[in-house]
């Protein structure tokens, strides 16, 4: 009995000590303390923030020293051009029989020079037609030609191509479902600054074409519309309608009641002896994105007389090829093949075919044809440039090709059917399209 008596006591005690400390009220109270930083803790974590700092600063300094060294790279990299002596160089635009086109539009930071070139040709277009003198955007094409390769890559799950570049014929494909419209309605320019700079939009859109591809979400739907916000954010969206000479218009209305355009008009023609002559066939190049087989394959005869006889017969033409040669030179306006690259009576079908085949002829840029001269003995073409190098020298927007340029390293040109040649026409009318 003693011992239960103190066991009771004994808790009695305890649930004195421990109980909750009463207020004056009767009631325990809650209350917020600052957090107790224990000094010895915090002295080994500063010691491992300086740590990682340290660490980060030194391999920082390691990028900085590359970086720095890629950069003096680039720009002390040395380029092999061909001195051009001797050589007789058009004196200027001046000089050349022209058909009318706006003057040149500068492409800046953005790989559209397929849009740049075509949507020239199809303002010379419209006023051979028409006679009206359009101003066109080329952005609305480059709009919805970057939402229709979203499209294919989704299509697709990824086995797509996509990047800047096209081809010239897509400015019909895009004008056929989505029309066109003038520069002042739409100038895919919604910033201060006034110049084209899509490096952070392309950016973006791979992003997330590639966040897709990861999640396997293939929502074609969802996905466009995506697709659509980053263009609005960077190109800013398109109208539905706008306000041309007094009356108002959508895209596509514009196109057939005032461009007056048919885009089944024209014609693509290449000429590679990879493919059989006068067939339509497969332009093999990753900007041709949507695999078109609308490129009639001609012999390098045919090719080079329907460059050579539309400027006479009041046509131009959009061509497409090879660039990054040492016969090309901006600074001095002028494109040549060099005799040490190639001597001149060398140049035919097969030189040409062997640079394609080997790659050293590839599809770089596109540009307008809008003028020819015979000057020294040679054909020269007058050709219109959105690329940075056409700012170079003084003609300011344009090169002079010379003929043998055009032979070896053009590989494509868009041109009105009715600029072929009668016999040529005659051959393109029978063949089908596969």
């Amino acid at each position: 009995m003693r011992h239960l008596a103190r066991s009771v006591l004994a808790l009695t005690a305890l649930s004195f000590l421990y109980a909750p400390a009463a207020s004056a009220q009767g009631r325990g109270r809650a209350t917020y303390v600052k957090r107790y930083n224990d000094p010895v803790l915090e002295a080994i974590r500063k010691l491992n923030k300086n740590k990682r700092k340290a660490a980060s600063k030194a391999t920082a300094a390691v990028h900085d020293r590359y970086k720095a060294k890629k950069e003096r790279k680039r720009k002390t990299k040395r380029k092999l051009l061909d001195a051009l002596k001797g050589v007789a160089i058009p004196a200027s635009p001046k000089v050349f029989k022209k058909v009318f086109h706006f003057k040149p539009v500068a492409q800046y930071y953005t790989g559209t020079c397929w849009s740049f070139s075509s949507t020239s040709f199809v303002e010379t277009e419209v006023f051979r037609l028409t006679g009206k003198k359009i101003k066109l955007s080329e952005m609305h094409t480059v709009y919805y030609e970057y939402l229709e390769k979203a499209r294919r890559w989704i299509r697709h799950r990824g086995h797509s191509a996509f990047s800047e570049g096209s081809e010239s014929n897509a400015i019909f494909r895009v004008f056929r479902r989505y029309g066109a419209m003038p520069l002042a309605a739409y100038s895919g320019l919604p910033g201060k600054d006034k110049r084209h700079n899509h490096v952070a939009l392309a950016k973006a859109i791979k992003a997330y074409l590639g966040h897709l591809k990861t999640s396997g979400v293939w929502d074609e739907k969802l996905a466009l519309a995506s697709i659509r916000l980053i263009l609005n954010r960077h190109l800013g969206a398109p109208p539905k309608t706008f306000s041309y000479g007094g009356a108002t218009y959508t895209a596509r209305r514009f196109l057939k009641d005032v461009m007056k355009l048919d885009p089944t008009a024209y014609v693509e023609l290449m000429s590679t002896s990879k493919q059989r002559f006068y067939r339509y066939g497969l332009f093999d190049v990753p900007d041709n994105w949507w695999r078109s087989r609308d490129y009639f394959n001609v012999p390098l005869k045919d090719f080079y007389a329907v460059v050579a006889g539309a400027v006479g017969k009041g046509y131009t033409a959009v061509i497409g090829g090879d660039v990054s040669e040492p016969g090309k030179i901006g600074f001095k306006d002028a494109a040549i093949i060099p005799d040490y690259d190639l001597p001149q009576s060398h140049i035919n079908q097969h030189s040409r075919e062997y640079r394609i085949a080997s790659v050293l002829t590839t599809d770089d840029h596109g540009i307008h044809l809008v003028g020819k001269v015979r000057h020294g003995g040679r054909d020269w073409y007058l050709i219109k440039d959105s690329g940075r190098s056409a700012r170079h020298g003084k003609a300011k927007g344009y090169y002079y090709f010379r003929d043998d340029f055009i032979k070896l390293k053009m590989l494509t040109l868009t041109v009105h059917r009715d600029a072929l040649p009668k016999a040529l026409r005659a051959k393109l009318s029978r063949a089908k399209k596969r």
